[in-house]
């Protein structure tokens, strides 16, 4: 159902205060000509609402010769700051930044980062960013799950259709997204409701069956038939299956670097109000299909760019694969089960 311009203000007036815009802080609207124009006007108003200096930076659209498709996620790492000193140190000069235009996966991002500005991504429809609106309670579920995921040295990954897949952890850091940017330096997504980490480099070994109903990003897509990927020492070394398995493998090969099958972020959803079937109600141009990444006891596999958090692999295909029915076991411990959260510290709250 169709959200008016006024519950859309009302919406970000909401998950900026959660974010603690106030009247001490400034707040920059990051847009480009393909940004939402009413997500835009609503951030803007909400924050002079709250009081905040308020200013907008416009960027030109860019757009990589190898690039296919509008989804903002099928190429990584430039973006129309890459090499605009002048825009980027506006950027830095905010409080917070509201970015309808992403800059995901670009090295520019994590430099304004690290300047302590903070930054919240919204690009979804404002139905969705309406049916998962940011709370309290969505914070306290990740952060629990958090907790759980930091501390542990190794992950396993079962399903019924034959998936099989382990790795060792704690060479790089766990990411929480709940769509509140409340603290320095942070970046978030609204909307979203889920955690992951990547492997130590070279320990992701096994099989990854995707079954029929498991979700391919950015092509959002419903695999029809089942596909395999097997992997060892880090990266996908095999795809094999019907169409949807050449799909797949031609995708990745087109980008003729070696780094787009290295295992990326994995992790695990738990926002309830994200649905599997979302995608399947939307055009593909429609956002980035968060439900995808964030419904409650999926597991989400990726590959491809890990320079986020340190890493050297800085490659401009990144895959999501968003799956159901899983088992996810932490040291042997499970926390998710058929698909459903079952650690008590990361249940369902709310």
């Amino acid at each position: 159902m169709p959200v008016s311009d006024r519950e859309l203000t009302q919406m970000f007036e909401h998950v900026l205060k959660l974010s603690k815009v106030d009247e001490t802080q400034s707040v920059a609207v990051l847009k480009s000509h393909y940004s939402n124009q009413r997500i835009v006007d609503a951030a803007m108003d909400a924050a002079q609402r709250l009081g905040a200096k308020v200013y907008g930076v416009e960027l030109p659209s860019f757009n990589h010769p190898k690039a296919m498709g509008n989804d903002m996620t099928a190429y990584c790492g430039d973006t129309a700051l890459t090499g605009n000193i002048a825009a980027q140190r506006a950027l830095e000069a905010a409080d917070l930044i509201v970015d309808t235009m992403m800059l995901l996966h670009s090295p520019e991002q994590e430099q304004i980062l690290k300047t302590g500005t903070r930054m919240l991504l919204a690009v979804e429809p404002p139905e969705v960013l309406a049916r998962m609106l940011p709370s309290l309670e969505d914070k306290a579920r990740v952060l629990a799950a958090e907790e759980v995921l930091k501390k542990a040295g190794s992950i396993r990954v079962l399903s019924k259709s034959g998936t099989d897949f382990s790795a060792r952890l704690g060479q790089y850091p766990t990411v929480t997204e709940f769509g509140i940017a409340d603290e320095p330096g942070r970046w978030d997504h609204w909307p979203s409701g889920f955690l992951f980490s990547w492997p130590n480099e070279g320990t992701a070994e096994g099989t990854l069956v995707l079954d029929v109903g498991e979700m391919l990003l950015p092509f959002k897509t419903y695999v029809r038939e089942k596909v395999t990927l097997e992997i060892s020492e880090g990266f996908v070394r095999r795809i094999h299956g019907g169409f949807d398995a050449e799909y797949l493998r031609d995708y990745m090969k087109y980008f003729n670097d070696p780094e787009v099958y290295g295992i990326s972020h994995i992790g695990w959803g738990l926002q309830p109000r994200a649905q599997w079937t979302a995608m399947g109600l939307h055009d593909k141009n429609d956002g980035m299909c968060m439900d995808a990444r964030a419904f409650y006891g999926n597991f989400l596999f990726s590959t491809g760019p890990n320079t986020e958090v340190g890493g050297s692999r800085k490659t401009p295909c990144h895959m999501d694969i968003a799956m159901r029915n899983c088992d996810v076991l932490l040291d042997g411990e499970a926390v998710v089960l058929a698909g459903d959260v079952v650690a008590p510290e990361a249940s369902r709250v709310g």
